[in-house]
């Protein structure tokens, strides 16, 4: 048997323009670079940067953009969801439809370089309630 994981550390992404890839996490998911790992910048390594609790890290690795990608999905409550979808509406210039998945709820969008990304809850009810309510 293999020994226990806790948690997901960090997720590598590949961007085209690291520094223009910084200002759009920052603006979007509100994500800052992480000073404590701010070494390993150097010499091609990853910028490291992360939302405000500190429990979820990005790995932006400066390369060509590749076509085959894994979409990353981060968890919230109900109640946030739809917080994030208001935010990422505003910020994509865009209304995001939540995805029915009979048991969870997704919005899904993308940064500049085409990484996928998905936010999920599994407060079903709640959403349901609102989305039927909004008609969308």
């Amino acid at each position: 048997m293999a020994p226990l994981l806790d948690r997901v550390d960090h997720i590598h992404v590949f961007v085209a323009d690291r520094a223009a890839s910084e200002r759009w996490y920052a603006e979007v998911l509100g994500f800052t670079r992480v000073a404590k790992l701010e070494a390993w910048v150097i010499d091609g390594g990853p910028l490291t940067i992360g939302n405000a609790s500190g429990t979820v890290h990005l790995a932006l690795f400066e390369r060509s953009t590749r076509p085959c990608r894994s979409t990353i999905a981060l968890g919230v409550s109900a109640l946030e969801f739809m917080a994030w979808r208001t935010h990422l509406s505003s910020k994509l210039g865009r209304t995001l439809k939540a995805e029915d998945h009979q048991v969870a709820w997704s919005l899904y969008f993308s940064d500049p370089d085409g990484n996928p990304y998905e936010i999920t809850t599994y407060e079903y009810a709640g959403i349901a309630k609102f989305v039927e309510a909004e008609g969308a």
